[in-house]
């Protein structure tokens, strides 16, 4: 893999968690929902009840308190839904271009890096985000953008654009399967270096024949968070 200079300047950055410092990295386990996976052929990926159970079960069993990945995961989850689904088999978008931190609903969500508020709004598709925030960062003269996806409707009341977040403040918390597009809680997090002209929305799943954009634009989330 060639990295490019953003992906390197990512990984110089020293980030606080997004779910607080007194989970340790110790207690992530890394977690596989691609088409790959032949223990979900079994699991009804289309019931968010069932998928919760799965994931819960994952993380139990292996003595851990979060799951995490998902980053150019190809997968099936997402063909419940008539958002992602398109006529011609590439155009579906199915490839996952954020990073996923499976927890429980309600847990507080930090920011990784100063910025500021650039954006919010409640994605209410099916299978969509549900409430979301975008932060702005400006480091080092380096401009670039972080989506927080699938949060609690109370994560974006009372919010404003603009006002100045800072590194290690709690910015919201995440939704249950009611209100965050009908899936199991989790954070998905999303880094994005031209936000176009979408504000409270990026596209989180690609198809095929735009994924080379991005995965530019959007680089792997890890490359900050360094969660393995």
């Amino acid at each position: 893999m060639t990295f490019s200079s953003f992906e390197y300047f990512l990984k110089s950055l020293n980030a606080h968690s997004v779910i607080g410092a007194s989970i340790k990295k110790t207690d992530y386990i890394p977690l596989d929902l691609s088409i790959d996976n032949a223990e979900l052929k079994v699991v009804n990926t289309s019931s968010s009840a069932d998928l919760e159970q799965f994931i819960f079960n994952y993380i139990k069993t292996n003595k851990a308190k979060v799951a995490f990945g998902g980053y150019l995961e190809k997968r099936n989850i997402y063909q419940r839904s008539t958002y992602f689904n398109q006529h011609n088999s590439k155009e579906e978008r199915n490839i996952h271009i954020g990073l996923d931190i499976w927890v429980e609903a309600n847990t507080a969500i930090y920011a990784p890096l100063d910025g500021t508020i650039h954006s919010f709004k409640n994605n209410t598709n099916h299978g969509d985000y549900g409430p979301t925030l975008i932060l702005k960062h400006q480091i080092n003269d380096i401009e670039f953008y972080t989506l927080y996806g699938h949060l609690s409707e109370s994560s974006i009341a009372n919010k404003s654009v603009g006002v100045e977040v800072k590194q290690g403040d709690v910015i919201s918390v995440l939704g249950a399967s009611e209100v965050n597009g009908d899936y199991p809680p989790h954070l998905h997090f999303q880094i994005i270096k031209n936000i176009e002209d979408y504000k409270g929305d990026y596209p989180g799943v690609s198809n095929l024949l735009n994924l080379e954009f991005y995965k530019s634009n959007c680089p792997d989330p890890n490359l900050l968070l360094k969660l393995n």
